[in-house]
């Protein structure tokens, strides 16, 4: 027997599913004798690239996480009290481990199919009614990416509701968090919105050209201002009032809506969910009942299922942006769910009372840190605060020695440009630390530290010195699920009840196309939660977070080489984000050359509608170009609308492989087409599973490419969210690229899309992990993989189901679209295909897009030929019962089809009258005998959600006396 030396844990092996036994076994399904011959006959030879990807060796696991402990440990973890919407917190252990860390959570897709996806929308009921209650207004969203972008949503919507003609400017408190100020800047700009910036106690509002007013609560500085007269005298005039807020401040303040506010916005992040140098955190926007119909983002709602059940689903859906496309007011695709079920969860864990003295604690430390202060013959700038207050020194050399001092025991606070200084306590402050820095302060100003503000005793009690009119006095948090779970094992089953009622990659493949649901390997998830990553403010002073430096250059370097750009910017914390920043480079490029007047975008017809919605948002005209019947773009139609837009040509939108799953053999000529009228391509990178180490952006011709690190670079979808969509560009729009106001982006110009300077960088780890271990080879296998399986998968089902579009020889990339809209004829829908998948333990492919009434599937690189075997035996049964419909042999409306998915509690009902056997229904292949996943509630009633919207944790009685209650008889029987 010979030996042989080589590691045992290769990670590639580990991130492709296919084994070369069942490589082979899938080359000749498809009719190939090799991979190369695969990608040589499906990827054109005019786009390929010449040279391989000059990226680091491949380490293994255990090489990595050796090297990455490192390269973290360059992060020097101060105890920080900056503020400025950033604060340390308690993540509870029994969330952290059963939540953040666990893959049940953390890989399951956006609850589009409710059905299995009640445990999530539960969750995301329970974070809307938390800033529902404690902001006092009526609706609230089921997060959004950050307090600045949430601000900005907020503005826009407003701006779009205002009657007053011709308004276009928008008064911004200058107590503002600086960050929200610079996102709202870059926002308001391409669509005319001035920003009147100043102090809201002397702001003119009787200005007619007012249509909004943003103020901060607390305010930047920390002081507390009752803004119910400030409210009333803007709605006399008209104008719309948005009050940002902390959510914690709010459980012993009086709420904004009680005030009078018409939205509220602000960040969750203290809510339990760790710094992470700037996220990724779930912001939010709440807002009156009247503006439903126009709130942007994602609202979770009650219905009723077929059987007259409670169930939850995205309510008012016929509002999401990739519906209204150029009409659309938001880009809003992805939101922070993870981190808001987070949020969510600390909220029913401590309820109402524990996070009242939580707050309590931190006002009362802050008290004790004033008062010491004042001995100390300080005067402070604010006179009511809750967590920050702010004083001025004597000279900013005092300031810098007091600096120098605090940062020698390892102490953050907030520095200004002259001699002020800003202190903010949080949930993790405790008396040592107050003691601390008033001991620092008694050093640089040479005295004595008065006792008892020497030593490290608790905070006394204390009466609240607020005026009455800041006090809380409404209730919030009413609700059981907030009064119930407070001891771990209550808090425990709960999350686990929550997270069996949904479907993730822990229990099968997801084959969502353009959504790339691939391995989130756990040796790329392990360094999120260590505190060398978690626990870093995003505004420390930038020597102190040298591992993350490390981590943003080789990251950018990485995607790079991938992309074929000269530069990229991190900061935009979701792919519409990325769209919006590319399209902004683009813009900030024109203008910069004096060409004002280039603003149209030409966009196919195919596209992700966040494409014409972000090109909206960035004030330009979208004129749509056709696709051919083969689904590509009509090149006669781009030609002739290019030519006549040639003057005022801003760019290109395109996806790359397309939309419909093929590499279009004409992307070239396309993109130097759009060069000779002058305009700039921009691509959407949604389908970079497909180009990596075989092609890229930059080769084919792109100037711009935002890249979705939440498919193709493995950072998880975490049930929608969080998603990270940085910017590669060529070299001549790098100077366009998004800085940040508070944090020196690199000197870049662009303004801030985020608001913090690297977007999500906590997450970042992940795709810095990924591509670490698998190297310039293993990159370029996993994409030859992907197309392997997407071929395998199309060469067993297309004589079952017709392939819409296919390459020149017959091939389709990544994903492909199944034909399915001929069956409506015997009036079965693509709706019934994906709930009967249920039934089968899978997840739906991608449902009608980007063609009404049929199915986009991609099975990634990660899935094993058992895992797509097990995929095609359920489709092709499947069919089998749609054929049973077709040939009359079961009812058009009483048959499989149009009951499922079917439930414990139906199949286990007394009486049974369907046509079909209880065991067809529920076990229609021996892997749903064995491993049977049964969705919680029947087919739900979208629309009946809709009529009756409760998008609150309101008990399911509050509406049955509704005009609308009864559940329409072709469900199904009612139980």
């Amino acid at each position: 027997m010979k030996l042989s030396f080589k590691p045992a844990d290769v990670f590639v092996d580990r991130h492709n599913g296919p084994d070369a036994v069942a490589v082979a076994e899938m080359l000749q399904t498809i009719g190939v004798d090799s991979v190369e011959q695969l990608i040589n006959e499906t990827v054109p030879a005019r786009i390929r690239l010449k040279h391989e990807l000059n990226l680091p060796a491949a380490l293994t696991e255990r090489q990595f996480l050796h090297k990455f402990k490192q390269i973290a440990g360059q992060n020097q973890v101060f105890r920080s009290f900056i503020g400025l919407g950033y604060h340390d917190t308690q993540m509870p252990p029994v969330i952290l481990r059963n939540i953040m860390e666990n893959p049940g959570w953390y890989t399951a897709y956006t609850p589009y199919q409710a059905e299995i996806a009640q445990g999530r929308l539960e969750a995301l009921l329970n974070y809307q009614t938390m800033v529902i209650d404690l902001t006092g207004l009526e609706i609230a969203n089921a997060s959004l990416l950050d307090e600045g972008t949430a601000a900005a949503e907020a503005m826009n919507m407003f701006h779009g509701l205002t009657k007053k003609k011709n308004a276009t400017k928008f008064f911004v408190s200058d107590q503002v968090l600086p960050q929200t100020i610079d996102v709202l800047r870059t926002r308001a700009t391409p669509l005319g919105i001035e920003l009147v910036i100043g102090d809201h106690r002397s702001a003119d509002l009787a200005d007619d050209n007012l249509f909004g007013a943003i103020v901060q609560y607390p305010a930047a500085d920390g002081e507390l201002f009752d803004y119910t007269d400030f409210i009333a005298q803007a709605h006399d005039n008209g104008q719309f009032v948005v009050v940002a807020a902390d959510l914690l401040a709010l459980t012993l303040l009086t709420s904004p809506g009680e005030m009078g506010a018409d939205a509220v916005v602000g960040n969750s992040q203290r809510f339990g969910v760790p710094l992470g140098y700037g996220g990724p955190h779930a912001g939010f926007l709440a807002t009156k009942d009247a503006y439903k119909r126009v709130i942007p983002g994602r609202i979770i709602g009650q219905s009723v299922d077929a059987t007259g059940n409670k169930a939850y689903r995205m309510a008012l859906q016929t509002r999401e942006q990739h519906i209204r496309r150029e009409k659309a007011t938001s880009n809003i695709c992805t939101a922070q769910v993870l981190l808001s079920v987070i949020a969510g969860m600390y909220a029913v864990y401590h309820g109402p009372e524990r996070l009242k003295q939580i707050a309590s604690n931190v006002h009362l430390l802050t008290r004790q840190l004033a008062s010491g202060l004042q001995e100390l013959g300080l005067g402070l700038n604010v006179e009511n605060y809750f967590d920050t207050i702010s004083l001025s020194l004597e000279s900013s050399e005092l300031r810098q020695a007091l600096q120098t001092e605090l940062e020698a025991q390892g102490i953050n606070l907030r520095y200004f440009a002259d001699a002020n200084v800003g202190i903010s306590l949080h949930e993790k402050t405790d008396a040592e630390d107050v003691a601390d820095i008033l001991r620092a302060f008694a050093k640089v100003l040479g005295k004595h530290l008065p006792t008892p503000a020497e030593t490290a005793d608790a905070p006394v009690d204390a009466e609240l010195s607020w005026p009455k009119e800041l006090i809380r006095t409404s209730e919030y948090l009413t609700h059981p699920v907030f009064n119930t779970h407070h001891s771990e094992h209550e808090l425990l089953r709960y999350m686990k009840q929550l997270e069996n009622k949904d479907l993730s990659l822990t229990h099968s493949m997801i084959s969502l196309g353009s959504c790339t649901m691939k391995l989130n390997a756990t040796a790329e998830m392990i360094p999120v939660t260590w505190p060398e990553i978690g626990q870093l403010h995003p505004f420390a002073p930038r020597e102190q977070a040298q591992g993350y430096a490390q981590i943003f250059r080789d990251l950018e370097a990485w995607l790079c080489e991938i992309t074929g750009f000269d530069a990229v910017s991190l900061q935009p914390n979701s792919g519409a984000q990325g769209e919006y920043a590319g399209l902004l480079v683009i813009k900030a490029y024109h203008e910069a050359r004096g060409d004002f007047h280039r603003n149209v975008a030409l966009i196919p017809a195919s596209a992700h509608g966040t494409n014409p919605a972000s090109a909206a948002m960035c004030g330009m005209n979208i004129v749509v170009v056709k696709s051919t019947e083969q689904g590509e773009i009509d090149l006669n139609d781009l030609k002739e609308k290019a030519e006549k837009h040639s003057a005022n040509l801003s760019c290109l939108m395109v996806t790359y492989p397309s939309t419909h799953g093929v590499y279009e053999e004409s992307i070239i000529d396309i993109c130097q087409l759009i060069h000779e009228h002058g305009g700039r391509v921009y691509m959407d990178g949604a389908n970079m599973n497909a180009q990596v180490g075989l092609t890229s952006p930059a080769n084919i011709g792109a100037d711009v490419c935002h890249l979705n690190l939440h498919k193709t670079f493995c950072i998880p979808h975490g049930g929608g969210g969080p998603g990270v969509g940085p910017i590669g560009v060529v070299a001549d729009l790098a100077p366009y690229l998004p800085g940040h106001v508070v944090v020196d982006a690199d000197g870049r110009s662009g303004g801030a899309v985020s608001a913090a300077p690297w977007g999500s960088a906590s997450i970042l780890p992940i795709s810095y992990a990924y591509i670490n271990m698998m190297g310039g080879d293993g990159l370029k296998a996993a994409t030859q993989t992907a197309i392997l399986n997407a071929n395998y998968l199309k060469a067993r089902l297309e004589e079952h189901y017709p392939v819409l579009y296919t390459g020149a020889n017959g091939r389709c990339a990544h994903e492909m679209i199944l034909e399915c809209r001929h069956f409506k004829k015997a009036g079965i829908e693509v709706e019934d295909i994906a709930k009967r998948l249920m039934d089968y333990g899978f997840h739906a492919p991608t449902v009608s897009f980007p063609v009404a009434g049929t199915l986009m599937v991609e099975p990634t690189e990660s899935e094993s030929k058992e895992e797509l075997d097990r995929f095609c035996e359920a489709m092709i049964k499947i069919r089998q019962e749609i054929r049973e419909v077709e040939e009359g042999r079961a009812d058009a409306k009483d048959n499989l089809l149009k009951h499922a998915p079917h439930t414990a509690a139906v199949l286990l009902h007394q009486e049974w009258t369907r046509p079909y056997s209880r065991e067809q229904a529920a076990y229609p292949t021996d892997f749903a005998r064995r491993f049977k996943f049964w969705p919680s509630v029947s087919r739900i009633d979208s629309a009946f959600g809709d009529r009756n919207l409760i998008c609150a944790c309101t008990p399911i009685e509050a509406y049955v006396d509704q005009e609308e209650h009864l559940v329409p008889t072709d469900k199904g029987p009612s139980y």
